[in-house]
């Protein structure tokens, strides 16, 4: 995945700044060639408008931006110290702190946290309810610390702070380190805190449960264990007449779960004793139509329901918000010409300059915020992105005249360089803002079930043609080899109309549904399944489909294309179109041939819709492309770092999983082409591959080995193990197909495999005088051609004499493996001998009822049999070649 042009970055006023506006376009270019590189399609139409659909954002719409507004400025800690609002000790706490100044500055307070802490301190149970990154968390924070320091601390656990995921609580601890511990003797605050979520090791849990802190925070769920295990009876015992309930993020408390935490708010209430408790709750969003009057009631029910205690609609705290730029009418004529002129010029560098700019003014209102209509509050703007007939670059073009690429490069530069300028009281950018940009893995394409010239086409999954309910819209698959299109299908009983109808079907929903059979649809008038019977017909069937004879095998028979016509509204019959349907699972492509074995179930493997690529594949691609393009900006290398969050922790561990095994793969196949590039052109020998592979990829020791610390022989040896893992992945990496969405070396062309002998071989004239005639005359060019297609196809289906993939010599690699290496260089401690990849054996026959499906067979009728018949060895022979000439080849 080469990008394009490195990502822009400049610098100013000591600030680096990349250009996330090219990053965002590296990483769909990125994202859109690897979608692209799976999407085969072989008709001509479908293909030219999956284009266009692609081209146009189908998959990856324009970014969504958004400005982070300011916030109307509060008191600072210091003055609400000195008006007696909060303790004294809070003013020594909460200050701005760093490495070079432990006592810090003041810390000024937005409006909502100040009006907060005002409520908290009156006993007041309150809701506060601000967008992300408005400091919310200091808005209970401040209230439980000088709770405990009113109070006195060391007096049990005056406060709990309620989290929905321990990754939040992992986060505020370092926040509460920052402000309570910082810039004290010994880095131990007057206010003591712990965490409890059960991610705790048993040592810590004791001891957290021994000497109680004055703040604990932990999950709901940890919560009702603390209520009920003997255990954490101590906690309780701690906690009689608690203060503070903080639960953090609201709107996560929905439906069953949302009830389960208001019980388990009025049981804390009752095992506590805390009868004068104070619940606080925190939320990005709770209520979002309607006046903020209107909000505050709705807000106020709910989290009355959830306390179990009244929370009245003046307690319920919103964001205040505050121009930065002027507040100017942006439609009048005078300042529409003033924005006219402006476009055509480059961004202030000046703060006054900059904030009075026509264009940053215009950008604060369509970006950042705007006024409610009923009660002039400002209120964060709903995000917009920049290109695109609904974007604001549009909006700007319409209203000033100026082309749409001058306003898109315009705003973007303007975003960018307010992000470079500070704001001079606060230090912060003038313009920080976000780009959402939003992937879609697709879905696939749907067509109706008509001729491939006057179908309909469409990427949006609905039931009927626009404007016309006599059309039904199915779902296509395409054959991974040739890219022909099948409609993917359930077929229905007759029903009471004596009809039988087909309704779509997700390609891997195979189960069973009452009446229904699941399959496929196959319409091509270029080329047509012949009639059953015919010498076409077994041309055209696999080979293990034919008994020996060259008759249909009984138990194939009811896997075999069936002759239909189908109507555009789904209905079978009628002279209207004739097609064929395919019961599932796919066997066989109708148009190229290619064919699976019966032991193969999935058909993903067998036909691929617009979206192969899974939810994992999607995230590993994008992280890798993000933190590629980072190592092209100039900053520190602990900060180009990605983030990524999940729903829940299966999804992360299995997306963890997945990123793991796709880095391991490519250091893998990165080490063997490193080592067949330092080889030259002689290439590496087979006997050389493992050794070679490993010098390659030139692993730290310690990141391989159970013990580190071992020398000597045991080195050696540790190092001899993981010669001989590599080595067997690299040979399972031969292996057809088994990784669909990352193709190995071989099959992207950066990898040739070739036979040192044979050409020798196929020179040396005592060889092949007791040949078939058509390889006896054939040129040594001829032979070699045929036997290179034949030595491919055994060693892409594993059929390969060596150690790596028998199962004796597997079981004791998986031994050594267990006792030298560690993950991921080990094999898996859960992998079995079963489990792993074994060689396979090729027979030149039909495949029989009781053979091993292990095993490979090739016979007359087989791929590689009609490839001999139209091969130049049977070109050059001059006669036609019959299956009895073919089977003696």
């Amino acid at each position: 995945m080469a990008g394009r042009d490195k990502i822009r970055h400049s610098t100013f006023g000591g600030r680096s700044v990349m250009d996330v506006f090219d990053l965002r376009d590296q990483l769909i270019e990125d994202y859109s060639r690897f979608v692209r590189s799976f999407i085969n399609i072989r008709d001509e139409r479908i293909a030219d408008y999956v284009d266009r659909e692609l081209q146009d954002g189908a998959l990856w719409p324009e970014p969504l931006i958004q400005l982070n507004p300011a916030f109307e400025p509060g008191e600072t800690v210091d003055e609400l110290v000195s008006s007696g609002v909060i303790h004294s000790e809070c003013g020594r706490i909460f200050r701005i702190k760093d490495a070079s100044n432990e006592q810090g500055r003041p810390l000024r307070l937005h409006r909502h946290q100040a009006d907060a802490i005002k409520i908290a301190v009156e006993g007041r149970d309150y809701v506060l309810t601000t967008g992300t990154g408005s400091g919310k968390s200091l808005a209970f924070i401040i209230p439980a610390v000088n709770h405990v320091l009113q109070n006195g601390p060391g007096r049990g656990i005056q406060a709990i702070i309620v989290y929905p995921m321990n990754a939040l609580a992992n986060s505020q601890v370092g926040e509460l380190e920052k402000f309570v511990n910082f810039g004290y003797p010994n880095q131990r605050g007057p206010v003591t805190f712990r965490r409890y979520t059960g991610q705790e090791s048993d040592d810590e849990k004791n001891e957290i449960v021994a000497n109680p802190p004055d703040i604990l925070l932990t999950n709901y769920v940890m919560l009702e264990l603390i209520l009920t295990r003997p255990q954490e009876a101590n906690l309780v015992r701690a906690a009689q007449g608690l203060r503070f309930l903080v639960l953090d993020e609201l709107h996560t408390y929905r439906g069953r779960q949302g009830a389960d935490v208001a019980m388990l708010v009025r049981r804390t209430r009752e095992a506590m004793g805390a009868q004068t408790m104070q619940c606080v709750g925190t939320s990005a969003t709770l209520a979002s139509t309607g006046s903020w009057e209107d909000q505050q009631i709705e807000v106020s029910k709910a989290a009355s329901l959830l306390f179990g205690s009244t929370v009245p609609p003046e307690n319920v705290i919103g964001e205040t918000l505050r121009r930065i730029t002027a507040d100017e009418d942006i439609e009048t004529d005078e300042f529409i010409s003033r924005l006219r002129e402006r476009l055509e010029n480059s961004s202030p560098t000046d703060f006054h300059r900059f904030t009075h700019d026509p264009l940053s003014i215009w950008i604060e209102t369509t970006l950042g915020v705007k006024r409610e209509q009923s009660n002039g509050r400002l209120v964060r703007q709903t995000p917009s992105s920049i290109r695109g007939t609904n974007g604001v670059a549009t909006q700007l073009a319409e209203k000033t005249g100026v082309s749409q690429d001058r306003c898109v490069s315009a705003i973007q530069d303007a975003l960018i360089a307010g992000f470079q300028l500070s704001h001079p009281d606060t230090g912060l950018p003038v313009f920080a803002f976000r780009i959402h940009q939003f992937v879609s893995r697709g879905d696939t394409v749907y067509a109706s079930p008509e001729p491939e010239f006057t179908r309909y086409i469409t990427l949006h999954g609905q039931q009927f043609v626009p404007d016309d309910r006599n059309r039904v819209l199915l779902p296509l698959v395409f054959c991974r080899e040739c890219g022909q299109e099948y409609y993917s299908v359930w077929r229905g009983d007759a029903s009471e109309d004596h009809m039988v109808r087909f309704t779509p079907r997700d390609f891997n929903d195979r189960a069973a549904e009452e009446d229904a059979d699941a399959g496929y649809i196959y319409i091509c008038e270029e080329n047509p399944w012949p009639e059953e019977g015919s010498e076409e017909f077994i041309r055209r069937l696999p080979d293990d489909w034919l008994d020996e004879a060259g008759r249909v095998v009984r138990r194939r028979r009811e896997h075999l294309p069936r002759t239909i016509q189908v109507q555009p509204n789904g209905v079978q019959g009628g002279e209207v179109t004739t097609a064929w349907f395919v019961p599932a699972p796919f066997r066989f492509c109708l148009h190229c041939g290619v064919s699976y074995g019966f032991r193969q179930r999935s058909d993903f493997q067998k036909l691929s819709a617009l979206g192969s690529e899974g939810r994992s594949t999607a995230t590993t691609i994008l992280s890798l492309s993000a933190i590629r393009h980072l190592k092209e900006f100039p900053v520190h290398e602990t900060a180009k770092k990605l983030l990524s969050f999940t729903d829940n922790r299966q999804d992360a561990s299995l997306q963890a999983g997945h990123f793991n095994d796709f880095i391991e793969v490519g250091l893998i196949r990165s080490a063997l082409y490193r080592a067949t590039q330092a080889a030259g052109d002689n290439g590496l020998s087979h006997d050389q591959l493992a050794q070679k592979v490993f010098d390659a990829l030139a692993l730290p020791f310690e990141q391989y080995a159970q013990d580190a610390t071992i020398r000597g022989l045991a080195r050696e040896e540790t190092h001899r193990v993981l010669r001989d893992v590599l080595g067997y992945r690299l040979y399972r990496d031969l292996k057809r197909g088994w990784r669909i969405m990352a193709p190995n070396l071989e099959q992207v062309g950066l990898l040739k495999i070739e036979y040192p002998y044979l050409e020798e071989a196929c020179r040396d004239a005592e060889i092949w005088p007791n040949c078939h005639p058509a390889l006896a005359n054939a040129s040594h060019e001829s032979r070699y051609e045929i036997a290179s297609v034949l030595l491919d196809f055994m060693r892409r289906e594993l059929a390969v004499k060596v150690d790596y993939l028998t199962q004796s010599y597997q079981e004791g690699l998986l031994q050594r493996s267990r006792q030298r290496l560690q993950p991921p260089w080990g094999l898996d401690e859960n992998e079995q001998v079963r489990d792993m990849i074994h060689a396979s054996v090729l027979f030149p026959r039909t495949r029989r009822q009781n053979d091993y499906g292990g095993d490979i067979f090739l016979s007359p009728q087989s791929g590689y049999g009609q490839y001999l018949r139209r091969s130049p060895v049977a070109r050059e022979h001059g006669a036609r070649l019959n299956l009895a000439d073919t089977e003696q080849i």
